[in-house]
């Protein structure tokens, strides 16, 4: 890194995706408050040099929120993961993949607040495009299956979590086998979820 710094200049994209790739390891590794400078120092760089709603500031903005989600900043999370959600539907579109991880991110950040109305809507748009776009038995949809329903349940919304459950999945409670294993996950997931709360 240093020598990018002497060769390159502090903001060159080398430099930065190094910095950013430094923050990632000693993320991976556990050590937060050495990756935490490195993710200020990658934004702040991009903000100035490629602007506020570039894909690369926005991974980098989201970088940033997930750490100090995960340091248990959630005051701080909060403004970060609504302007990389606000990024990515400008500059990607809503129905994105990169956009998706931002509903997603904000919707759990909210939830994990307690702020289980104001995460709702969230959920119930990355469903409703993951339907659209991947269809009822892609992974990801079942998985958006889940957070929405257990969000309902923690809303005491029973009926409606399952009636959801059952209209994308019919009966979850019977798990598919000889499915791809992220699939085969997410049926064992809904599975036990029917066990917990389903109706009959």
């Amino acid at each position: 890194m240093e020598v990018s710094r002497r060769t390159l200049g502090d903001t060159h994209p080398s430099t930065l995706t190094t910095i950013s790739n430094l923050g990632l390891l000693f993320n991976a590794q556990g050590k937060l408050s050495e990756a935490e400078p490195l993710f200020r120092e990658a934004l702040k760089a991009l903000r100035r040099t490629l602007g506020d709603t570039h894909p690369n500031t926005l991974t980098s903005i989201n970088n940033l929120g997930l750490l100090l989600e995960t340091q248990g900043k959630l005051s701080e999370t909060e403004p970060l993961m609504r302007e990389d959600l606000e990024g990515s539907r400008r500059t990607l579109g809503d129905t994105h993949p990169d956009t998706l991880i931002s509903i997603n991110n904000l919707g759990m950040l909210l939830k994990a607040q307690g702020k289980l109305k104001e995460a709702e809507p969230l959920y119930r748009e990355a469903l409703e495009v993951q339907r659209r776009t991947l269809g009822d038995a892609h992974p990801d949809t079942l998985c958006s299956v889940i957070f929405l329903a257990v969000l309902l349940q923690g809303q005491e919304k029973s009926d409606e979590a399952t009636a959801i459950v059952r209209e994308v999945c019919g009966d979850a409670g019977n798990t598919r086998r000889d499915e791809p294993p992220d699939l085969e996950l997410a049926y064992e997931n809904l599975a036990r979820w029917f066990s917990a709360f389903g109706k009959s």
